[in-house]
């Protein structure tokens, strides 16, 4: 894995041969890149061309005030942000969401979506593990983009662009450190192996302490930094292309470490105007302690790495635990600083996804660890709600332009059919493979095709 490096400790670069071969390591552990290169299924002709974005807002984002703002509930109930029309007759969100308002057609939100666990490390556990791991203790199950991982291939036959991928910043506030900790932990492979565990450019893996680009924090947006970095870390170890005796899996490492993986992750390459529509980062997040938002940079390096041939790209989200206490702001800061950044976020993906033509190939999924609580507590903020929560999507060629399921009058349980973690897992593993062509495949461990061919999915998504 290649490392940014945004802190302030210097290391020196080791050109050997054998340094450079060992530095591909992409998960924790001892295994390099060339051996993950051998870790492919056999046959994989029920994998569909399609790939994943999990935008994940981890901390809990409000179900009112995102897409359910229940501006007909007392007081205490509705958005403290007041509503916005939808492209959708009848259909409002909540203030901040004001230009996804206007790409509702491009979207399908879930109003009825919930689980039952209702502490911050297990819930992350539960879902991101896509309930695999049913109460998120954290010693049973595995990562949904180290399942699609195990299935499809830890890398990209062609590109050798890692499967899993998972894209975070080094946080300043303590809060959002300790929600990247369980971002980590709820994205494990566990017992699939560590062949399967995702890569995290920026990622403090020990492994890699010979590998990093040391660049500080504060010019990590910085383009031209950036790109010199990269360009003269791709001198340091340019000459190991015609190293004698590297067979094609340390060759394969050697085109991913100095061409396809920097590629994917140098956002230098893309026209300014597209870099420019992305940019969050005049909006300073945080508690206690603030850094610029890169959310808009991290959604356009998900896409060029779907591009590149990843198959899941998960981006945190920190900061959603907005409880109007010590650590976290109320709803109306809260949500004027994250909700904001990510409703231009989140647009400007749609908007450039559509424009490349890739619109039925990705899918974009957003969810946190759980919704708050319908009625905002004394400070202002709202508090853990498992009851009900933030789920929408949008593209992989999945029916969009609808609402489904329907809240209670406060916005704090399901009315119509529930649809939880176990649901969010069938849709996007049924989006990403073919359960009837997987189901002729040799060599697939039983409980992990039982689990894929047994999913269910959320129906009124599914074509």
């Amino acid at each position: 894995m290649l490392t940014i490096f945004t802190g302030n400790e210097k290391r020196n670069v080791r050109e050997s041969r054998r340094d450079f071969l060992q530095v591909g390591s992409l998960m924790l552990g001892s295994l390099s890149l060339p051996q993950l290169l051998h870790a492919r299924s056999e046959n994989t002709s029920f994998v569909k061309d399609k790939s994943v974005v999990l935008l994940y807002l981890s901390g809990g984002a409000s179900q009112i005030e995102t897409f359910d703002p229940k501006m007909t509930a007392p007081a205490e109930i509705r958005s403290v942000n007041g509503e916005v029309s939808t492209s959708l007759a009848g259909v409002t969100f909540g203030a901040t969401m004001q230009k996804l308002a206007q790409r509702t057609h491009q979207i399908s939100v879930i109003r009825s979506h919930n689980h039952s666990v209702g502490a911050h490390e297990q819930a992350h556990v539960h879902v991101l593990t896509g309930g695999t791991d049913p109460t998120g203790v954290g010693k049973t199950g595995f990562g949904m983009g180290a399942l699609y991982a195990r299935l499809r291939g830890a890398n990209h036959r062609a590109t050798g662009i890692p499967t899993n991928c998972l894209l975070t910043v080094p946080e300043t506030d303590g809060q959002y450190r300790k929600e990247l900790a369980r971002v980590r932990k709820g994205s494990r492979p566990l017992e699939l192996g560590a062949a399967y565990a995702p890569f995290e450019p920026g990622g403090n893996s020990s492994a890699l302490n010979n590998m990093k680009l040391n660049l500080p924090a504060q010019r990590f947006d910085d383009r031209r930094s950036l790109l010199t970095a990269l360009d003269s870390w791709r001198r340091q170890v340019n000459g190991l292309r015609q190293v004698e005796g590297v067979d094609r899996f340390n060759q394969q490492a050697v085109d991913l470490l100095t061409g396809g993986a920097v590629d994917a992750i140098d956002l230098t390459r893309e026209d300014p105007m597209v870099l420019e529509k992305y940019d969050t980062s005049e909006m300073r997040i945080g508690f206690k302690q603030f850094r610029p938002s890169m959310l808009g940079h991290k959604m356009l390096m998900a896409r060029r790495l779907c591009e590149a041939g990843a198959g899941f790209v998960t981006v945190h989200s920190a900061g959603w635990d907005m409880h109007a206490d010590k650590n976290n702001p109320g709803m109306q800061r809260g949500m004027a600083m994250l909700g904001t950044t990510m409703d231009h976020a989140v647009s400007a993906f749609l908007d450039d996804v559509a424009d490349r033509g890739l619109s039925g190939k990705i899918l974009l999924v957003i969810t946190g660890d759980f919704g708050r609580t319908p009625r905002v507590n004394k400070n202002g903020g709202r508090d853990h709600w498992a009851k009900l929560g933030t789920l929408a999507f949008a593209g992989g060629g999945l029916n969009m332009g609808q609402v489904i399921g329907q809240s209670d009058r406060q916005a704090g349980q399901p009315i119509t059919t529930p649809y939880t973690t176990a649901h969010l897992m069938g849709t996007i593993m049924q989006t990403l493979f073919d359960v009837g062509e997987m189901r002729l495949v040799s060599g697939i461990p039983p409980q992990i095709r039982r689990l894929v061919e047994q999913s269910v999915c959320i129906p009124e998504l599914m074509s």
